[in-house]
């Protein structure tokens, strides 16, 4: 069976910020068909599509009200159709967007469960009664903030919800539930879909008694009240790995497939781990590197060698729709394009499958959103101590000096940043010293060498800021040895053995039996 996402690279497209081809200020499939020429020259395996199916958009398409509909903000089941026959034509696999753990309340499933405590549905989401003093069952906090409870006066009972209080959980130990959602997978495996990324994979499951999660240690200074907790039941159970098995059957009835789960956890590689373990997910990235900083040898080096699995497949990505973009969250404001080139080089030598987020490959700082223009209603209710959500989700620029940066001529969704005009596609087009000339690179760079897409791993001892690594003999190919000078001083290294300097594209030179390694300079060598 050939694996074609193991140490492959998936670009992530989020279809709202992405190409607006009707000029209405959002993005849309039709945008994306529009470029698909773009994506195959950048040398990817696969694109990730987020969420492009109907929603209310409270939570902008990760609160889905029709699992086989397209909503039509984005277009039509037959634009979805010509996305991906247009990336099959281009070599491209697709993998889509899966939001299994909660629906929209505006899913013809909630509507149902709402009306009554007997009706067919009653028992498709989590509800519960009251407690005596009337408050929820339970402390389960959401994520996006308050109780993870709300009271519908219908049922005169409380739903969960992880998230919004329009995001109500589903009840997976419904077998009903569980069909249901299978259902909605093969509906999309049979139009031809590549894989699924799911979303909050480790949630899908609550405890079925709603016993009170845990506190952690109450000196641990943490911005949120759901961070205050230990998540033993709310999240993560024993069951949800019972059903990635389900799943994972189902996909691999339809072929060479690959699911990839999106894992939160305080646990970060433990738990990505245990949901690839033989006969459950392909693979899984979590937010290690999506979420802590600051960049160091051992922040990077941790993360790989934590990964101790020799049965399950890692994947790795330093920025998504999330998070704020990995140039300012490791670098500042003030960080230049050279770190940004670093960041990517970095990236693509890594032992695993890579996620690239859109706008990475142009070395996108986090734009600046005025808190009179934000959308994301976690960024509004935290602001300004936010993940940055909207920050890192406004428009692609596409061309230096247009409006909007040639993503649309109206006013789009979210602003673009005036300084994002400068990293626009035509304006890097041009400069083969640009980080899109040089993300080209490296993935091809990365194609032409197995060590780096399959080769073991293995970190050497070096001062900080060098990160030093080889990657593993691969049939035809390698060793290599991985430098890269994650300060901004010139350092120098002393080579363990005699190297060839290969042309990766960062700057860095071999001298005698050291390399020398300027400001954010990076050398892969044959060794």
């Amino acid at each position: 069976m050939t694996e074609w996402w193991r140490g492959g690279v998936i670009y992530q497209v989020y279809p709202r910020s992405f190409c607006d081809s009707d000029n209405d200020g959002v993005g849309d499939l039709p945008g994306v068909l529009s470029r698909m020429d773009y994506l195959a020259q950048l040398g990817v395996d696969g694109v990730w599509l987020s969420p492009f199916f109907e929603s209310p958009m409270r939570d902008f398409g990760y609160d889905i009200s029709d699992y086989r509909k397209v909503d039509p903000i984005f277009g039509t089941l037959a634009d979805f159709d010509n996305v991906l026959e247009g990336a099959h034509a281009r070599g491209l696999k697709l993998v889509i967007d899966q939001v299994y753990s909660h629906t929209s309340d505006q899913h013809e499933w909630f509507k149902e469960s709402r009306r009554s405590r007997d009706n067919p549905k009653s028992d498709w989401y989590v509800w519960a009664d009251a407690r005596p003093d009337g408050g929820p069952p339970n402390n389960w906090i959401s994520l996006f903030g308050g109780q993870a409870w709300s009271w519908d006066s219908r049922r005169k009972q409380y739903y969960m919800h992880n998230f919004l209080s329009e995001q109500p959980d589903l009840n997976f130990h419904n077998a009903e539930v569980r069909a249901e959602i299978l259902d909605a997978a093969r509906f999309w495996l049979e139009r031809g879909v590549d894989g699924f990324r799911l979303d909050v994979a480790n949630f899908y499951y609550c405890d079925p008694q709603l016993r009170d999660n845990p506190p952690k240690s109450p000196d641990g200074g943490f911005a949120r009240p759901y961070w205050h907790q230990r998540h033993l039941h709310d999240r993560s159970q024993p069951e949800n790995l019972e059903f990635m098995g389900e799943l994972r059957r189902v996909v691999d009835s339809y072929g060479e497939l690959m699911t990839v789960a999106e894992i939160g956890s305080d646990s970060y590689i433990d738990r990505s781990i245990e949901y690839t373990e033989p006969g459950r997910l392909h693979t899984a990235y979590n937010f290690l590197l999506l979420e802590n900083g600051p960049l160091t040898t051992g922040l990077i080096r941790n993360a790989l060698e934590s990964w101790t699995s020799e049965t399950s497949w890692p994947s790795w990505s330093f920025s998504n729709h999330d998070v704020v973009r990995a140039r300012t969250r490791w670098g500042g404001e003030a960080a230049g394009d050279e770190f940004a080139n670093l960041l990517m080089g970095i990236l693509m030598c890594l032992r695993g499958t890579i996620f690239l987020y859109q706008g990475d490959e142009l070395g996108l700082p986090q734009a600046d959103v005025p808190f009179e223009r934000l959308q994301d209603p976690e960024g509004i209710r935290f602001w300004p101590d936010s993940l940055g959500r909207d920050g890192c989700r406004t428009p692609i620029p596409w061309a230096k000096g247009e409006p909007n940066a040639g993503f649309s001529t109206v006013e789009p969704w979210l602003p673009v940043d005036p300084l994002h005009h400068d990293y626009a596609v035509d304006a890097q087009e041009s400069d083969p010293a640009s980080t899109l000339a040089l993300t080209r690179k490296f993935i091809a760079f990365r194609k032409a060498h197995p060590a780096l897409r399959l080769g073991t791993s293995r970190f050497l001892d070096a001062p900080e800021p060098i990160l030093a690594f080889e990657r593993g003999e691969t049939e035809g190919d390698g060793p290599l040895l991985c430098l890269f000078n994650l300060g901004d001083k010139e350092v120098e290294y002393q080579l363990p053995c005699p190297v060839e300097k290969l042309d990766y594209g960062l700057p860095g030179t071999v001298e005698g039996n050291k390399a020398v390694l300027p400001p954010w300079g990076g050398l892969v060598l044959a060794i």
